[in-house]
């Protein structure tokens, strides 16, 4: 099956200045994000999420994850994802598609990662702001790459839509300079 999508959007954003201070090379960050009908809107509650779940997930995931390393145009080095559903749907609807490996492990594969996807899921309507959390791609404890993307589809998602967005960036925070993490820190 191919993904069916009513929009995707893609935005890259780079950060040139920070702090007042050149950032170079600028600091990127690519998102993808698509527009999708909800598999489960208009069925009451539904007990089993699994056949929506095969349906769309691993094919959702095989879409998004190589638009964003193209966007981006560099080595991912930290990443996200989001799921944002319409009045209409239950956030259960949008963990059901990111939360899950067959959605995530395109993204992994594509990035050469092995943490955990940090996520966002919510419920809004059109036009609603988001933030992706990032970390970084092998090693979530590197602080420097603790960070968040903010998102806004101006029409999506529709009542009975699901945004799903994947984040990738290049780099940390622009002009990081905290230390590294320590566990026995107070």
């Amino acid at each position: 099956m191919t993904v069916q999508f009513r929009k995707l959007t893609t935005i890259v954003e780079e950060v040139a200045l920070e702090g007042g201070k050149e950032v170079s090379p600028a600091a990127r960050i690519a998102i993808v994000a698509a527009v999708i009908a909800n598999p489960w809107a208009d069925q009451g509650f539904v007990e089993d999420l699994g056949p929506g779940i095969a349906e769309v997930a691993s094919d959702l995931g095989a879409l998004l994850a190589p638009r964003v390393a193209e966007a981006l145009g560099a080595p991912i080095e930290a990443y996200g994802k989001a799921a944002i559903v319409g009045l209409g749907g239950e956030i259960e609807h949008g963990s059901a598609l990111i939360h899950t490996l067959s959605f995530g492990n395109h993204f992994r594969n594509v990035a050469s990662a092995t943490t955990l996807l940090p996520a966002v899921e919510k419920r809004g309507p059109a036009g609603i702001v988001f933030d992706i959390p990032l970390k970084h791609i092998t090693d979530a404890t590197i602080r420097s790459h603790h960070q968040t993307i903010e998102v806004r589809i101006s029409d999506a998602p529709h009542s009975n839509e699901i945004v799903v967005a994947l984040a990738g960036a290049a780099q940390g925070r622009p002009q990081q300079r905290l230390a590294a993490f320590n566990p026995d820190e107070k």
